[in-house]
């Protein structure tokens, strides 16, 4: 398996194999675009899920804050009287059967780390499936939502959707621009177009959203202690990241004046007591992801930090103005 410094040197960097695999990278296109054209013409069907769907994804591999967006979109609307439901992928869960019910206390080596923390950061129905129409349907056998959230679906052309929003890394981009293999891209840039929103998690490029990430505490991951972030400033401490791209989280602990020794994992990385144990006395942060999977041998050492997602009122307006059009009827389903 090609190690993710690797990838990271293909895909964002100059590394010549870019070019020489670059018509595996074409050809990963033309198939994409010709799936995309089955959908529009009917050839493959689609099915709507009975109530509307809001779809939060992106067109690269990796982390680039589609989990923020997702909660901050459930409490949003909950804020506006809708009962949200989020639906996810479960990436990594080693279920056997599918969809899966996700709760706060459920085991995220079973059903996916993200699925956990979302359902433990917002108090809303959470089911986990590959097959995204399978995990609405579950969900909505089990609850009473009238919305839907799916985290990270903006491939999964079988479920109807009303709302697409796409979530791009200001600093990264879409990289050297060119398809799997070759790039990091799942889809052409040129798939933008067609979304309803694009949110840029840093500083956003014309016509797009920004999305500030909000550092907020840090808590324990055995036990109920809560300190604030500048508990450790002037300090050195391990830190920990298993995400799409842990040096955005190492450079967030930087700004509050930390010095690390850094230990950047691969994402969904299946932690053992070893990966986060260190022969001296320094805190260890890590990102809430990695500190469920962790909980059943960290210390008191070990702690994790939560990050919200800020959404100004221009992207607020633009939101409210989609939900609008859906209760109108207004928007072609």
């Amino acid at each position: 398996m090609l190690s993710p410094a690797f990838l990271d040197n293909l895909w964002y960097g100059n590394h010549p194999a870019s070019i020489i695999i670059a018509p595996l990278g074409w050809i990963y296109s033309f198939l994409i675009r010709l799936r995309r054209i089955g959908y529009r013409i009917g050839l493959i069907p689609t099915r709507r899920a009975g109530v509307p769907v809001i779809i939060a994804g992106n067109i690269t591999v990796g982390g680039t804050g589609k989990t923020p967006l997702v909660i901050w979109l459930a409490q949003y609307l909950k804020q506006q009287g809708y009962h949200p439901g989020i639906i996810s992928r479960g990436y990594g869960g080693a279920a056997v059967h599918w969809p899966q019910q996700v709760r706060p206390d459920s085991d995220p080596y079973m059903v996916g780390d993200e699925p956990v923390i979302i359902a433990r950061r917002t108090g809303c129905p959470v089911a986990a499936s590959p097959h995204r129409y399978s995990a609405a349907e579950g969900l909505l056998q089990h609850s009473q939502c009238d919305i839907l959230i799916c985290d990270d679906g903006l491939q999964h052309l079988s479920l109807a959707r009303d709302i697409e929003i796409a979530v791009v890394d200001g600093i990264r981009r879409f990289g050297n621009g060119r398809c799997l293999p070759a790039g990091p891209l799942r889809e052409p840039v040129s798939r933008l177009q067609s979304v309803d929103m694009v949110v840029t998690n840093g500083t956003p490029d014309r016509g797009e959203y920004a999305m500030e990430i909000v550092p907020g505490s840090l808590h324990a991951v055995t036990g109920t202690n809560v300190l604030p972030l500048s508990a450790f400033a002037g300090q050195t401490v391990h830190a920990i990241a298993g995400i799409g791209y842990p040096a955005r989280f190492f450079e967030m602990l930087r700004t509050c004046n930390m010095r690390l020794i850094e230990h950047p994992f691969s994402d969904h990385y299946a932690f053992t007591a070893a990966d986060i144990m260190f022969n001296d006395d320094l805190p260890v942060i890590m990102t809430e992801k990695d500190a469920i999977k962790c909980t059943a041998f960290a210390a008191t050492s070990h702690w994790y930090l939560t990050i919200d997602a800020g959404m100004d009122e221009i992207f607020q307006h633009r939101f409210n103005k989609l939900l609008k059009d859906i209760t109108d009827g207004q928007k072609a389903a």
